[in-house]
C-alpha cells in the first residue's frame, strides 16, 4: 500500500512540542479526515496539548508502507509514528 505521511508537530503542556507522523491511504485526501485522526490520537495522550489544525500539520511526501502498517490503516483508516515527545 502507498502511504502518505503528514508531518505533524503540536504543542503540549509544558512547553514541549510533539512530533508525529500521521501515516494514511495515499488515495485519502481530505485534510478534515486526517486532521480528525491526529487528534483522536491526541486524545489518547495523558497530557494536555492543543488541537491539530493545518498550521501544525502538513503533507510531507508518499511512501510504501509495510505490512503492519497497512494492515494498521485498513483497520482504524491511520497510523502513527511516533518521532518526539509523545510520551
Amino acid at each position: 500500500m502507498k502511504v502518505s505521511v503528514w508531518d505533524t508537530y503540536v504543542k503540549r503542556e509544558g512547553g514541549l512540542v510533539m512530533h508525529f507522523d500521521i501515516l494514511v491511504d495515499s488515495k485519502l485526501t481530505d485534510e478534515t479526515t486526517i486532521f480528525d485522526f491526529g487528534n483522536n490520537y491526541i486524545k489518547t495522550k495523558s497530557f494536555n496539548s492543543e488541537d491539530l489544525t493545518s498550521k501544525e500539520c502538513a503533507f510531507c511526501h508518499i511512501e510504501n508502507a509495510s505490512e503492519l502498517v497497512t494492515k494498521e490503516i485498513e483497520t482504524t483508516g491511520y497510523y502513527i509514528i511516533e518521532m518526539e515527545n509523545c510520551n
